[in-house]
């Protein structure tokens, strides 16, 4: 997020992040300098949902109302985003960390981040009108070159079309979508559930019979049982990106999804 609003933004704005791309953004602890910062902030731009469950005692130890929900320097950028994966029943705490608003990690599609820097350029454009024209041509350059890359990107994974892979937390649902893959197992027996021996044991005969290619998961998951599966059955691990700077090759969105594409077609290469 920071990085579209730098992208947006250029030189009228100094961004902070609260969470580090390295860590689990769903179990962030926000320092006293992150209270700071909030309480300092001219606009606060967060995933909405239920994704960043540390948000709220955050907002309420700045104390900024300004940028609170509903706040006039707030971001939600989960607006007007088709989110999936969305309940159509009542969740139970027996299903594992069930998102109660549908699959939150929507920025894994590049459709969907047209739209979030579309929003951020209007916001920025609400709070600091005397540069908006400066908001409008780094959004459109932002965008021609997303278009381009776009194109690109599908035009190298179009040649496996509905070809599977097992993930490690269900995180990849956007990613997928936009690749035109599958992904219906994890090796979580239940979101936020670690891997059991038994799931384990069904995740390595999956893979044998459906003759998977590889395992996805992100880079802050341990991976020891994720080596042991590759070892059992042949399978590729592949540590994809959620996060710009996650990997030194993920310098900004682009780079990232650039990382991402490749490292998927060299495996199902």
């Amino acid at each position: 997020f920071g990085d579209l609003v730098s992208a947006i933004g250029g030189d009228h704005v100094n961004v902070a992040s609260i969470a580090s791309p390295k860590f689990n953004p769903h179990f962030i602890e926000p320092k006293p300098s992150d209270v700071l910062k909030v309480k300092r902030a001219d606009l606060f731009v967060h995933a909405g949902l239920d994704l960043e469950l540390w948000r709220w005692p955050l907002l309420d130890a700045a104390g900024n109302r300004s940028v609170m929900p509903g706040g006039p320097k707030e971001l939600d950028l989960s607006q007007g985003i088709a989110l999936l994966e969305v309940p159509s029943r009542p969740l139970s705490r027996l299903e594992g960390d069930i998102h109660l608003y549908g699959n939150p990690h929507y920025w894994l599609s590049p459709e969907n981040v047209r739209r979030m820097a579309q929003v951020i350029c209007d916001k920025l454009c609400a709070i600091d009108p005397d540069h908006q024209d400066e908001y409008y041509r780094n959004l459109e350059e932002f965008l021609r070159r997303l278009d381009q890359k776009m194109v690109e990107w599908r035009s190298k994974l179009e040649p496996y079309k509905n070809r599977e892979l097992v993930g490690y937390h269900n995180a990849w649902v956007y990613l997928m979508e936009f690749a035109g893959l599958k992904m219906q197992h994890f090796l979580e027996p239940k979101p936020g559930i670690p891997p059991t021996p038994r799931h384990v044991q069904f995740i390595e005969q999956y893979i044998k019979q459906q003759r998977i290619p590889a395992l996805i998961q992100e880079t802050y998951f341990p991976r020891q049982t994720a080596d042991v599966i590759a070892r059992r059955t042949g399978a590729k691990v592949l540590l994809l990106c959620q996060n710009v700077r996650e990997q030194p090759e993920c310098a900004d969105y682009t780079a990232m999804m650039d990382y991402n594409v490749n490292q998927l077609v060299e495996a199902l290469r």
